[in-house]
């Protein structure tokens, strides 16, 4: 069962040193600010704990893991400060997930756009569905994908990323997806995957806790910019959301 909390919902179970969070919204998982929030500040509190070997992201239901930024929201937007605070909701958990001295697994069961291809570019490790296509659609309403930029090109390249936000419309599938780095392992079924999932956590909940936080480290080195870059990539699209273009694409939407 989907929430239907208007402010999605997020629940942390931490078993057998293996934190899984699990976020919600009834608008396909979709992100308003509040929730943005709510999940940096479970990332920096799982980061501590040490309780906590492991972390599985994860959504509710069995259709989109996350179709990004709230679209309410995004209309609503009226001035630059309201701008650059709304996209650096992304980039505040992008840098969370980075930051995090825990290995994160993502576990994608459909659909993802915008910032939802940036939660699961910043994962260290993604497991999906073949349902589990990408879509940077940001183009299309006049701004682009430039906080979770960074991200979907450490990950998967300059040229996915290229690929990805030039052709706005296009869908890419899971094993498109897989082919650029982006997941590590493609199955048929959602079970397929939770089952998946569970022998990699169960397995890496048993490693030196030390030895996976170093590699933590290693993983993202080089990576400390982001800090600012992300901000001024969130001033950029701030700036974007206020041009006549996107505003009318943005009613056109609505309508």
């Amino acid at each position: 069962m989907g929430t239907d909390r208007v402010d999605g919902s997020l629940y942390t179970k931490i078993e057998n040193h293996i934190a899984t969070v699990e976020f919600g919204h009834p608008a396909s998982n979709s992100f308003p600010s509040v929730l943005l929030e709510r999940l940096s500040a479970e990332f920096d509190k799982l980061s501590s704990n040490n309780e906590v070997h492991i972390i599985v992201l994860k959504s509710e239901g069995k259709k989109a893991f996350c179709a990004g930024a709230s679209f309410d929201e995004l209309i609503a937007v009226s001035s630059l400060e309201e701008g650059k605070a709304f996209f650096s909701g992304f980039g505040k958990v992008l840098n969370a997930m980075r930051k995090c001295s825990k290995l994160i697994i993502g576990r994608i069961q459909g659909k993802a756009v915008g910032g939802g291809v940036g939660l699961i570019a910043a994962c260290d490790y993604a497991i999906a569905t073949e349902a589990a296509a990408i879509k940077l659609s940001e183009f299309t309403i006049g701004i682009g994908p430039f906080v979770i930029a960074p991200a979907v090109e450490r990950k998967m390249g300059v040229g996915a990323l290229a690929e990805l936000t030039i052709a706005a419309t296009e869908w890419k599938n899971a094993y498109w997806a897989k082919e650029k780095g982006l997941y590590a392992k493609v199955f048929e079924t959602i079970t397929e995957v939770d089952v998946e999932i569970d022998l990699l956590t169960n397995k890496l909940a048993a490693y030196n806790p030390e030895a996976l936080n170093a590699m933590k480290k290693a993983l993202w080195e080089n990576t400390n910019h982001w800090e600012t870059l992300l901000t001024e990539r969130a001033e950029t699209s701030g700036k974007l959301v206020l041009s006549e273009f996107t505003k009318k694409a943005l009613e056109k939407f609505k309508k």
